[in-house]
Parts: structure tokens; sequence; C-alpha cells
């Protein structure tokens, strides 16, 4: 297969999600007696038919996590450097036609957020930025990583898709990974929510994570949105496309996230719900599909919530974020993208962490073995 779009149009949403819903219990018990999963095992697993299976694949997944990971959770913390952007994206609070204050951070800004964060104990920082070539293109983005990278182990971003040429200019900076969401899979409903500006380029988005693996990046984060369309065949999608990945750029290490959409100003309301059991049940099948997968969970979730999955295949975890640019040290009150929900300090989670027996772990320790070998 040369591109993963070639292997997309092999699945049209209709068959899987008809697909996806006639999966019975006796196919899910089969697919739970494996050692290893298949992707039509995932989708077996996220099938409605496995519901009642959750304590099962819960136990599975768990046992895998400490197998690969051991007791350890990486701890890292959202720093938004801007909240310009030149898109129309129904769903988020930095959208263009939004009527709001922009805001771009400055060196001093910048360093006095990296101060906060350094106070935390964060050694692992995640540059966010809009979506805006013009203010906060490669040019921007490369000066800021050379500002923050000699204060944290690593540094990632998420940030609008680059080309290979400018990937390749920040990994030399200090880049150490990218997180990059499709926010969903289906072509014409993409169209619908992101109407106006470089994003709607489908095409586009989609290659990203080729490009990222051809310049060499270190590791690449994928997902979609969760409450944009059914949230069973996006994710379909989603094992699909790490499954592609690993396969054509197989010194890359990878990871999922599951945005679940959050309110913000003006904003949309989920087309699609999922509840915490389904929720749940994705990330055990996302572990059993992909044991060496990681995988991660942000403050959007409830504090409940995340108290009760730390056990069942999470790998990393975000703490006390903030999602305004300068929201740490210097702006209190501008926009942010998303409502939070988990708002403890990196502090209470670690110490949740540690009480439930397990190590908060402040930077990726992956670039020290990679240069030793």
């Amino acid at each position: 297969m040369n591109n993963f779009n070639e292997l997309l149009e092999k699945y049209p949403a209709e068959e899987l999600n008809q697909k996806i819903h006639q999966v019975s219990a006796e196919q899910v018990k089969a697919v739970l007696q494996k050692k290893e999963k298949s992707l039509n095992d995932f989708l077996v697993m996220i099938s409605p038919a496995a519901a009642p299976f959750l304590e099962e694949m819960a136990i599975q997944s768990r046992e895998l996590t400490l197998q690969r990971f051991g007791n350890n959770m990486q701890m890292f913390a959202p720093l938004y450097l801007s909240n310009e952007c030149q898109n129309i994206c129904t769903y988020c609070g930095f959208s263009y036609n939004n009527k709001l204050p922009r805001k771009t951070l400055s060196d001093k800004e910048i360093l006095k957020e990296v101060e906060v964060l350094k106070s935390m104990g964060f050694d692992h920082v995640l540059l966010v930025t809009g979506e805006a070539n013009k203010t906060v293109g490669v040019d921007y983005l490369d000066h800021a990583i050379q500002v923050i990278k000699p204060h944290f182990a690593n540094v990632s971003i998420e940030v609008q898709p680059l080309d290979q040429d400018e990937y390749e200019r920040l990994i030399k900076s200090g880049l150490h990974s990218v997180l990059v969401y499709q926010e969903t899979y289906h072509r014409e409903a993409y169209k619908e929510y992101h109407p106006k500006g470089k994003k709607s380029n489908f095409d586009y988005r989609l290659e990203t994570p080729d490009r990222l693996g051809r310049a060499g990046i270190h590791k690449i984060g994928i997902g979609s949105l969760i409450g944009l369309e059914d949230w069973r065949v996006d994710s379909f999608y989603t094992a699909m496309h790490l499954e592609y990945l690993e396969k054509k750029y197989w010194k890359t290490k990878y990871a999922i996230s599951f945005p679940r959409l959050r309110p913000h100003s003006g904003g949309q309301e989920p087309k699609v719900a999922m509840n915490d059991r389904e929720l749940v049940q994705l990330i055990c099948a996302y572990r059993l599909f992909n044991p060496d997968v990681e995988l991660s969970l942000s403050t959007r979730e409830t504090e409940h919530f995340r108290n009760h999955v730390i056990k069942l295949g999470i790998t990393s975890m975000s703490a006390g974020s903030k999602t305004n640019p300068g929201g740490y040290a210097v702006e209190k009150q501008s926009l942010e993208q998303f409502e939070i929900s988990d708002e403890r300090s990196p502090e209470k989670i670690a110490q949740l962490l540690k009480n439930s027996g397990y190590q908060p772990v402040w930077k990726d320790w992956d670039p020290v073995l990679q240069y030793a070998e």
C-alpha cells in the first residue's frame, strides 16, 4: 500500500458500522482467548457485543500494560504558546470566527511559563498553538523550541501540520515527538467541521504522519476527536492507521490519545456521545490490540474517571493543565481552547499515583537509551 488514503478507501464507514454491530458474543469470546489480536479482532472488541466482557478485557489490559510499561506513568503538561488561528473549526474555541482576544507569547512570557512548569516538577512539555502559519509558523516554532529545550528533557508539539523539511528542521532543534489528530476519518463529515482554512485539506492532514515518519521523528501521536462522528468507526480507522504506520516507519514510537469533545466558548455539542464505560472499553481494546503503543489521557476527563482508569492501560497523563496561552503565569483570564475537567495539581496527581502503587515519571527515558546505543 503506497499511502494510507488508498487503504482508507477500502473500508467504507457504512460497511464498517454494519460489521461492528453484527459481532456476536461468541466472536468476542474467541478473540479474548487469542494471545495476539489482529485489526479485525480490534473491531470485535469495540463492538456493542463486547460490552458485557469489559471486566475480562480490563484484566488482560492491565496485565499487558504492567508487562510492557511496569508501574510507571509518564507525566506531561501542555504549554499553549498562541491562540491565533486561521482555520474555522466548528468544535474549537480558537476557531477564526470566534471573536476573542488573540495572544502569542513572547520569549519573556514563555520563560515565565517554563519557570512555573519546572516548579511543578515537569520535564516533559507539549507545545500547543492554533494554526496560523504567518504568526506561529515554523520560524516561531523553531525559535520557541530552542528557547524551551534547555529546560526540559522532552519537547513535543501539537500544532498545524508541516512539510517534511520543516519537521526535519525542528527535529534538529530538539523536537522529540508530534501529536497530530485527524479529528475524524470521515472525509465528507470532515469538510463540515473544517469549512475554512488550511486544515480543511483532508488529504494534507491525513498524510502528516507519513511526512513525520520520513523525517525521522522519535514519536508520533494520533487519534480522533471523540464526539464528532461514530466513535467506533473512527477508532477502527485510528487502529488501522497505527498498524499502517508501524509497518512503514518501524523505527518510530507511537501514542494514541482519547480526546472527548469538551465545551468551549460558543462551541458545538457532541454529535455522538460516548459514556465512561465505552471509553474504558476502547482503552482496553487498544491495549489488547497493541501492547506496545503508549496510551495517553488528558485533563479533559473527570477526577473520578481518571482515578479509576490508571490501572487499565493508560501510560501517560497530563496534570494541572491550562489550555490558554500564558495560563500558568502570564494570563489567567484569556480564552481556553476547551474546558478541562480534572483541575487537581500535578502534586496531587503524583500522590494519587503513588498511593495506587505507581511511579510518576516526569520525563521520557527513551532518548537516553536511544543515544546510548
